[in-house]
């Protein structure tokens, strides 16, 4: 019972000695001890990729799913962990509508027969539109959503334990210079070591977590690279479909009989443009994109050769295994047994150290 009374008195006394240390620094009449520049670089970068990481993730939702009131339903789902309902998108809507208007007007008849084939292409378009929202949910905002509710949080956490060390450290520091008999100076030099020592320990941890976020850039722009990649294969499949579907309907007379009327002579023909159509479109990949340079990486890897790289973007090493990266310099790569597929060795005169893939590109 007494050991629980000291300690609530301890963990008071604590309390009390952070609020007033906070307190006088607000008003100016205490000091404040200042992060070093490349740990405060590194919490304005950390809060600057939290910021634009929300905002990029809230106009992607809008372009998936541009109605407000099915982005809020899918929200409550998530939230109780229940299966969204499924339902037709607006392209399979219209598309229903088509092929039930043509079966109406009787599918032997030109045009009920042409809302049929356009029905089906709509459809086809909604297929389409469904696995690009899929893909892209799966592969783009998941990531974005695990770093905001989970690295970010760790980092939020450690950076406020950070502050509370600090002022620790600041209130030891006043005691000290209020110190004035031999005994109350030396418990307070004592005092003043220890929170000195855990305020170092957690401002390392803090650095670590902090330069962390150079690897998720590195991640982020792999899963860009899949989005891309989505958007690609989805808008590939609609020009196919609708190329198709204009050829189908260029083919009808344009003269016709419907629903037992007269002819009519001088119906307007449709024309199908003379663009080249790629006879294979691309499909989603599995992994992190399949492009020609990524096959200059595998060649690469396969033949534990070097080549010439030049750097994309500026890359801060997160540790001292790695290579940090200037923009548009030119370095050299090479594939080292057993390494990551996403990292290969790079060097630059006496340095060496792993780079990410996704910010080279492999010169010939």
């Amino acid at each position: 019972m007494d050991f629980n009374v000291k300690r609530l008195a301890a963990d008071a006394g604590t309390f009390l000695s952070r609020a007033v240390q906070f307190t006088e620094e607000k008003l100016g009449q205490a000091e404040k001890t200042e992060l070093d520049a490349h740990l405060e670089n590194l919490l304005v970068r950390a809060e600057n990729t939290k910021q634009w990481t929300e905002r990029i993730m809230k106009q992607t939702e809008v372009l998936l799913q541009p109605n407000p009131n099915v982005r809020l339903e899918e929200f409550v789902y998530e939230k109780l962990e229940k299966k969204v309902p499924t339902r037709m998108n607006n392209h399979e809507l219209l598309g229903q509508s088509m092929i039930d208007s043509g079966n109406e007007f009787g599918p032997g008849t030109a045009y009920g027969n042409a809302l049929i084939k356009c029905g089906e292409t709509e459809k086809q378009i909604g297929g389409a539109e469904r696995e690009f929202i899929q893909s892209s949910a799966i592969n783009f905002l998941t990531p974005f959503r695990n770093f905001l509710e989970g690295d970010f949080k760790t980092i939020l956490k450690e950076r406020k334990l950070l502050q509370v060390k600090r002022l620790d450290l600041d209130a030891a520091k006043t005691r000290l210079k209020k110190a004035r008999m031999a005994d109350a100076r030396a418990v307070a030099e004592q005092e003043l070591r220890m929170t000195q020592s855990e305020f170092d320990r957690q401002a390392e941890i803090t650095r670590l977590l902090l330069e962390g976020v150079s690897s998720t850039h590195a991640h982020h722009l792999r899963c860009l690279n899949d989005f891309v990649e989505a958007q690609t294969t989805y808008y590939a499949q609609c020009y196919q479909y609708m190329v198709d579907l204009q050829k189908q309907l260029g083919s009808f007379p344009s003269s016709f009989s419907n629903n037992n009327q007269s002819s009519v002579s001088g119906g307007a023909s449709i024309s199908v443009p003379t663009i080249p159509v790629s006879a294979s479109l691309p499909s989603v990949s599995a992994g992190h994109g399949s492009s020609a340079a990524s096959g200059g990486f595998n060649e690469l890897r396969s033949s534990n050769g070097s080549r010439k790289a030049r750097v994309l973007y500026d890359y801060d090493a997160a540790s001292s295994s790695e290579l940090s990266l200037l923009a548009d310099e030119v370095i050299t790569v090479s594939s080292v047994p057993g390494m990551d597929s996403d990292w290969l060795m790079g060097e630059r005169g006496n340095q060496k150290g792993k780079v990410p893939i996704t910010y080279l590109e492999l010169l010939n």
